[in-house]
């Protein structure tokens, strides 16, 4: 395999846009990506473009990124519709990869958009839930005001709690640390600092989660260019930061004593990357819930099992901490847009390695991981995408 450098990202602000729509926010993020990184659209030599739920939310099933990218100059190369539940962008971005590792293309572009928000929110809730195998699914606890992931995610949250000794004020300081975060990105959804009390006196959800525990409904979009040393040279491209492992897994039905999605991807992207979680300077987690942060400590192997909520007290995991986890404000702050989270996670990774992440800067950063996960299925997500960066 080819060296992979990641030569440009951008991203909209997150956030609920009722006059904004796939297109209008696909535009913006490949305009601002392509002057990042210094290219043409005639530079990009395939595309893959992730988005989750424009069937159902638009009604635009089909050649979804044909429709939004048909004013950027990039129609007439390789276009490929990505979709994979909640880990659609990063899914892109690995096809991205892939397309240049292996030699086939020199630059290529992943784009992730969504457009969540609905008049009737229980159509943007609707489809959230088809992210689950519906013949199976069981819907005697879901309804019609919420997502049917924070039920799995509550169901998940009182088991870490049992194993773990982790209680609702443990997830309620997640959601303090990352509502700090996001109060210093200008492209989060929420910039408002929250307290403990504050999360734990929000609108109960599911026992044991509140509201502010839980990611938002929103819309955005996010880019990223992958390019080939040659390209890197050729387009003079002066920060590049490079893609050491980009892994892709599948969850399936499996015992609890078998690996998780994440710890396998984890584990091939260390290995790939010849890198261990003792080497990370900053890292992105998919916290569509607070307890999914905890777990993915574990999972990650940043801390032994039942640790997360020791390694969250003793400050490792926030700004100025050695190891930061979601200084963007994670999910539950910056913002949850499906189709384009995954890429907004590389975004924000490839601006701390380049020492561009203004206030919330993890200062000296040079190995970066980020980790998305998608759908459900069994005992795991459906997806499951790891990545590793460094300068």
């Amino acid at each position: 395999m080819n060296r992979v450098a990641i030569s440009g990202v951008a991203m909209t602000r997150f956030g609920k846009y009722p006059d904004a729509t796939i297109r209008s926010m696909a535009e913006q993020a490949v305009a601002e990506t392509l002057d990042d990184a210094g290219a043409k659209p005639e530079d990009v030599e395939c595309v893959f473009f992730a988005n989750a739920i424009a069937g159902l939310i638009t009604g635009q099933e089909m050649i979804r990124g044909q429709v939004a990218l048909r004013n950027t100059g990039l129609l007439g190369t390789p276009l490929i519709n990505v979709e994979n539940a909640c880990a659609s962008g990063s899914s892109a971005f690995h096809l991205a990869w892939l397309s240049v590792a292996s030699g086939l293309y020199n630059v290529a572009m992943a784009v992730g958009s969504e457009k969540m928000s609905h008049e009737d929110k229980s159509r943007s809730f609707g489809a959230i839930g088809t992210a689950m195998d519906l013949e199976k699914r069981n819907d005697s606890g879901g309804s019609d005001k919420r997502s049917p992931f924070m039920d799995l995610y509550a169901e998940r949250a009182a088991a870490y709690m049992e194993r773990s000794g982790a209680s609702p004020g443990t997830f309620a300081e997640v959601a303090v640390k990352n509502h700090e975060n996001g109060a210093l990105n200008p492209l989060a959804q929420y910039q408002v600092r929250v307290s403990k009390e504050d999360v734990l006196a929000s609108r109960e959800i599911v026992p044991p989660l509140t509201l502010l525990m839980c990611s938002p409904i929103g819309d955005g979009a996010a880019a990223a260019i992958v390019c080939s040393p040659d390209a890197v040279a050729r387009l003079g491209v002066t920060n590049p930061v490079w893609v050491e492992a980009s892994v892709v897994v599948s969850g399936r039905d499996r015992s609890p004593s078998e690996d998780s999605a994440l710890q396998r991807a984890s584990s091939q992207a260390y290995e790939k990357a010849g890198l261990g979680p003792s080497d990370l300077d900053v890292v992105e987690v998919h916290d569509a819930a607070a307890p999914a942060e905890l777990i993915a400590y574990e999972e990650l192997n940043l801390c032994p099992p039942g640790e997360g909520p020791a390694l969250l007290d003793s400050g490792a995991t926030r700004l100025g901490g050695r190891m930061p986890v979601n200084p963007s404000g994670g999910l539950l702050s910056k913002g949850h847009p499906i189709g384009a989270t995954g890429i907004g996670q590389i975004a924000e990774l490839v601006w701390h390695l380049r020492d561009q992440a203004g206030p919330r800067q993890v200062e000296g950063a040079r190995v970066a991981l980020s980790q998305n996960g998608g759908g459900h299925l069994g005992a795991d997500p459906a997806a499951m995408a790891v990545h590793i960066l460094r300068t």
